[in-house]
């Protein structure tokens, strides 16, 4: 047993956090920790130049050209819910794919309970991809929007959302993509790609705090308010702001989040998010090929690691995968994701719905050695099989 955490569970939150990241957050918090936007005295407008500064900075980030449409959020689930709710009207269809987050599912279910929408699912194939021509064939003439994840969370397969973006043009279908996975991971340009709306998080790859994330909007893509309250501006009136970003922002920013959001941006791309990315699937090819050497081991969608993030999802023959996630937390000090992971569908049709599956993300600060040890320990967990 080791004394040291291998922590490969990246994909949900990325831990450690820089530490110059923590520090400056904190100190810079401690100096100007107002309310953005709620009083004309000094410090609250050095809050608001803060906040303006980071939808600046953000918009930079994902190749969007106006810094008012990007609204902070609690998290990509939030700003999904803001986008989808905001977006569709009753009678409206909406596609989505079998590789989607429950941030994506459940709120199109349940706009579907309810009667307001309907909708329909593109299939991934064997490797673990989206077809666009796939998509294409669900659009109908009341399609409001293509709803998709960048990258899945269970396979780590980047989807072609430029293709599918090409696609929904030609249709005139908006394509909001939920970028949670990739975003920090990969290069975004929403102009570039043709992405609508994209909904991010900051807690994961881009190396922020947990409670901030957001959606960036591109011109032209109008979203209804959902939620009403104050935002600080034309406060005598019960109408709530139309204008962006208040139009879809509720009461007090987060802002030591906004603050750490920023600074996690500025950490990506001081490092490079190539760099970055190039070293990360150096160690997940390291850690595909040492499992995949384990006989015991299943593989699910690995077999060519091109076109991925570094996400890697498994099972042990014979054992459960909670067992698993057992044995390499309390024996070897090696923390990962089991179950399910918020994403049913993919593990339908993957057959391991029952009892979900095992999964290993890195992260920048991952090491060979650790690799190694995880490789090891999965050798070690006893199976039916092994003498």
């Amino acid at each position: 047993m080791t004394n040291r955490l291998i922590y490969l569970d990246n994909a949900a939150t990325s831990f450690p956090k820089p530490p110059h990241v923590l520090r400056e957050m904190v100190e810079m918090y401690a100096r100007i920790g107002a309310s953005p936007g709620r009083g004309n005295h000094d410090l609250a407008a050095q809050a608001g130049a803060v906040v303006d500064g980071a939808r600046a900075r953000v918009a930079r980030f994902f190749g969007a050209p106006d810094p008012t449409r990007v609204i902070f959020a609690a998290n990509a689930s939030d700003a999904l819910n803001t986008v989808i709710q905001g977006l569709v009207r009753p009678g409206d269809h909406v596609v989505a794919t079998r590789l989607d987050h429950n941030s994506v599912l459940r709120p199109l279910h349940a706009l579907a309970e309810r009667g307001m929408i309907t909708w329909d699912l593109a299939p991934f194939d064997e490797r673990g991809f989206v077809d666009p021509d796939a998509v294409a064939s669900l659009l109908r003439p009341n399609t409001r929007a293509v709803v998709m994840c960048h990258a899945s969370n269970v396979l780590g397969t980047l989807q072609p959302v430029a293709e599918i973006a090409r696609r929904c043009a030609e249709r005139g279908v908006p394509l909001v993509v939920d970028a949670a996975q990739s975003a920090g991971q990969v290069p975004i340009d929403m102009a570039a790609l043709g992405i609508a709306a994209l909904a991010f998080t900051g807690h994961k790859a881009i190396y922020g705090p947990s409670g901030i994330g957001g959606l960036v909007l591109m011109p032209g893509l109008e979203i209804e308010t959902t939620r009403f309250g104050g935002t600080g501006m034309d406060s005598a009136s019960l109408v709530h702001s139309r204008a962006y970003p208040l139009r879809l922002e509720v009461g007090t920013l987060n802002l030591v989040g906004v603050i750490g959001l920023s600074l996690g941006i500025d950490f990506v791309e001081g490092i490079g998010l190539e760099t970055l990315h190039e070293r990360e699937m150096g160690l997940l090819a390291r850690l595909r090929d040492g499992l995949a050497a384990i006989p015991a081991v299943i593989l699910y969608c690995a077999s060519d690691l091109a076109g991925h993030l570094p996400v890697l999802t498994a099972n042990v023959e014979g054992v459960h995968p909670q067992d698993v996630g057992a044995i390499l937390d309390g024996d070897f000090g090696i923390a990962v994701r089991v179950g399910v992971h918020c994403a049913p569908l993919v593990h339908r049709d993957l057959g391991t719905i029952e009892r979900g599956a095992v999964r290993f993300s890195l992260g920048a600060f991952n090491t060979a050695a650790e690799i190694d040890g995880a490789i090891e320990a999965m050798r070690a967990i006893p199976h039916p099989g092994r003498p």
